[in-house]
């Protein structure tokens, strides 16, 4: 195989100081660089609404390369190297004011990839401004969830941005796709004629996808309480996951061959009725209970807290999609704060033989699972029936895993972070990994259906201890159906 050959580009990454650059977006570059993956003209330009002078600011982001970088991925050469592509400029992102400073700062004629790690409120300024120094015609433009909090937030960004740039030059960050297990999910199913042919409402009986997490909000009290957890997780991650599950074939990996299968399932996702939203879904709130053996607070008692807030932070969701592949089938969706585990994973189950020969006391543990993980540890493991070892056995069975553990098979193998992959997919030109413009649409319309649902019916979230799984009817939704949470303790 041919080393991957990326151009030279100039990363202009608006929002430099935040959260997620510090934290996530340099170190993925510097990873990069370390990879041998950034062209030696490839520059960075850090911006920021804070107008002081560079010196201070580059020292803030090398501060945090260095807290971030494990101890054995920090060379000084390569850290060195890095930074003397880092270049500082202060910007205020809405006024037009500093946007021909920033033209003449990017090298003439390199792409340039506008990274907006910023408030959706201001993607559109960006561009408009962008567009106005010429800078448009060679721009890629990355833009971070949220984009709006509904449908009509949702089209009012999108449309601002699509004034200045084609949708062949945006790309919609989900960092989810980015993951290499979530990657292999694609290869697993089209690659593998093994579980293709067995992929539909024939051969599985449901799916299960949990995203589920042990932290609270961290401080972002403002914006989550105003998201809630539906907005924050579902419409974007948990429904991209369904997508690449429930997907057809595409003709071809092409970008928009699979964009147009992710967009059918979208398509076909049974509507929830208001009368039957009780049902069909369960929203919570966590309250004061223990995570990993330390007493947390319960979300109404967190800093600058809104007693009255009846905003969730669970969803359980059962969702049907209304096609030849999935009828029948349902898909158990289900994400979480100040849960018991960190944990995301993808569980499809597999009908039972049509005809069991076996003790009867074991018919329970009949089953085949097969469990995508995308975290703690990413890999792919296929629940399998055996027959235990021994003379003194006779036929009894065991459930046993044909397990792939990418950090243990591929030991001598890095296992890059999402955003690694996303960035170099954006310097590559590539959309593969993105979200179109009626993707967010498709997923807000399905979202904002609840959310009304919610509203008209003063629906309430169920509280739940911090560090369990859940309300207790989230529990119910899926035992109704004579099924159970999986890996649940």
């Amino acid at each position: 195989m041919p080393a991957i050959i990326v151009d030279p580009v100039t990363v202009a990454l608006f929002g430099a100081l935040g959260d997620l650059a510090l934290r996530k977006l340099f170190p993925a570059l510097y990873q990069l660089d370390r990879a041998g993956l950034l062209h030696d003209g490839t520059r960075i330009l850090a911006l920021s609404r804070d107008l002081g002078e560079p010196a201070g600011y580059l020292e803030r982001i090398e501060a945090a390369l260095r807290q971030r970088i494990a101890e054995g991925e920090l060379d000084e050469a390569v850290l060195a190297r890095f930074l003397a592509r880092l270049d500082y400029l202060g910007l205020d992102f809405v006024t037009r004011d500093g946007y021909q400073t920033l033209a003449e700062r990017v090298a003439p004629e390199l792409p340039v990839i506008a990274y907006c790690a910023t408030p959706a409120s201001v993607f559109g300024p960006i561009c408009e401004h962008l567009a106005a120094v010429g800078l448009a015609p060679r721009t890629r433009v990355v833009l971070e969830k949220p984009i709006g909090h509904d449908l009509t937030s949702s089209r009012k960004i999108n449309d601002a941005v699509a004034e200045h740039f084609p949708e062949s030059q945006v790309y919609r960050i989900d960092h989810y796709l980015g993951k290499e297990t979530v990657q292999n999910l694609i290869a697993l199913r089209f690659a593998n004629s093994l579980f293709e042919t067995q992929w539909d409402h024939n051969h599985i009986s449901h799916v299960e996808i949990t995203v589920a997490e042990t932290v609270g909000i961290e401080g972002r009290w403002g914006y989550f309480d105003k998201a809630g957890q539906l907005r924050d997780m579902v419409q974007n991650h948990l429904l991209q996951l369904l997508c690449l599950t429930a997907m057809d074939p595409p003709s071809n990996l092409a970008a928009d061959s699979i964009r147009d299968e992710k967009v059918k399932v979208l398509k076909a996702l049974a509507p929830i009725r208001r009368e039957t939203i009780a049902q069909h879904v369960v929203r919570g709130q966590y309250g004061a209970g223990y995570v990993g053996g330390k007493a947390v607070p319960g979300y109404l008692e967190e800093e600058n807290a809104n007693p009255d807030s009846g905003t969730e932070t669970f969803v359980a969701i059962r969702a049907e999609i209304c096609n030849w592949r999935w009828a029948g089938v349902p898909f158990y969706l289900r994400t979480g704060k100040r849960m018991a585990q960190k944990l995301s994973q993808i569980v499809i189950h597999f009908r039972e033989p049509p005809f069991y020969i076996f003790a009867p006391e074991q018919r329970s543990i009949i089953t085949n699972r097969l469990i995508i993980r995308l975290q703690p540890q990413e890999g792919i493991s296929l629940q399998v029936m055996t027959k235990e070892q021994g003379l003194d056995k006779g036929m009894h069975l065991r459930s046993g895993p044909l397990q792939l553990n990418f950090s243990e098979t591929y030991k001598s193998a890095r296992i890059p972070d999402a955003y690694e992959r996303l960035l170099l997919e954006v310097m590559q030109g590539n959309q593969n990994l993105f979200v179109r413009k009626d993707e967010v649409d498709y997923a807000w319309q399905w979202c904002d259906q609840l959310i009304e649902g919610w509203s008209s019916l003063g629906d309430r979230p169920k509280i739940y201890p911090a560090g369990s799984w859940g309300p207790v009817a989230s529990i119910a939704l899926i035992t109704r159906d004579g099924r159970s949470w999986y890996g649940d303790l």
